[in-house]
């Protein structure tokens, strides 16, 4: 039931579920795990999230650093730039991310495997995201890289405005994270 788009980073995957609709609205699912086996993507997902935030709230970029995170996210009002940098030591594409644009009205839902940063930028005057975790959230086991790092060189659609969380302010870059799954 799902459109699959391969990124140029392995297992990072964009997906596009089949929509139907008519004059009431539509509908769509959002996981099936049967489809989701079928195309490779294998996981036991333990726990759901949900935020809201006002333009400009920039979160991460976070990781666990000991129990890391499969991560399907997806918005449900608004819009959102949302980025996955990969720290898999061995990866090809260690320290590179893949940004795409998600909102209600495109639908995407966007999958991140474990050994991967994740963040996002809100867009829209308010944004509703979810994700689904197949780990559960270790708070003692936060990690983080600093939003703007410059060997990372996010390309943010918003260049200014940017509203962080205090803690988010205070994370170190890449190179001195040194993060390696």
């Amino acid at each position: 039931m799902f459109n699959i788009i391969k990124t140029e980073i392995e297992g990072v995957v964009i997906l596009e579920p089949k929509v139907f609709g008519d004059n009431r609205g539509y509908f769509m699912e959002t996981y099936n795990e049967k489809d989701f086996k079928e195309a490779g993507l294998d996981y036991n997902f333990v726990q759901d999230n949900q935020s809201r935030s006002i333009k400009g709230v920039l979160r991460g970029l976070h990781f666990q650093k000991h129990y890391p995170q499969a991560k399907c996210v997806r918005v449900l009002e608004g819009e959102v730039y949302d980025v996955a940098v990969d720290l898999r030591k061995d990866s090809p594409t260690y320290g590179k991310y893949v940004g795409v644009l998600l909102s209600a009205e495109n639908k995407r839902i966007f999958m991140i495997p474990r050994g991967f940063a994740h963040g996002f930028v809100v867009l829209s005057d308010t944004a509703t995201f979810t994700y689904k975790c197949d780990d559960f959230y270790h708070p003692e086991d936060e990690g983080g890289i600093i939003w703007n790092d410059p060997t990372i060189a996010v390309d943010w659609p918003l260049k200014e405005g940017i509203i962080l969380s205090s803690k988010d302010e205070k994370l170190p870059t890449f190179v001195e994270a040194n993060i390696k799954f």
